[in-house]
């Protein structure tokens, strides 16, 4: 799918952290309970660190216990995208920046309800914007 925000590895890197980088552009994964954003329970939004596109809602994140940030739905279904993700020998479902291709984390279906969703978000792929 072409992306509305599309750049290369060098643009990328100039504007993300190493591990930003690692994570969002090339689908890496942080190690469980590191996360910056993990126990966070400050109330506000979750952008895209790539292209700030309005992600999450501290509204619908909850402890999932998995040792990543976890929500039960997206602020907009429109502003995310999944697709197949079969390696590490597992089956998943990925998630992406609809608008960027930014790798977020996986989504699942063992979340609360009312969705019985859990997208389990890496930390270095947000940036939360405080509530006012």
């Amino acid at each position: 799918m072409a992306h509305k925000i599309e750049k290369t590895d060098e643009e990328w890197k100039k504007e993300l952290t190493p591990e930003q980088f690692q994570i969002a552009r090339k689908k890496g994964t942080e190690r469980a309970f590191t996360g910056k954003y993990n126990d966070c329970k400050t109330a506000g939004t979750y952008k895209c660190v790539c292209c700030g596109e309005e992600l999450f809602s501290s509204e619908n994140k909850y402890n999932s216990g998995s040792g990543w940030p976890s929500f039960w739905q997206p602020i907009n279904e429109s502003n995310v995208e999944t697709e197949s993700d079969t390696t590490h020998g597992m089956v998943r479902t990925e998630v992406m920046c609809r608008n960027c291709g930014a790798h977020l984390g996986h989504v699942f279906e063992d979340g609360p309800k009312p969705t019985n969703l859990r997208y389990c978000i890496n930390s270095a792929s947000l940036e939360l914007e405080e509530k006012k």
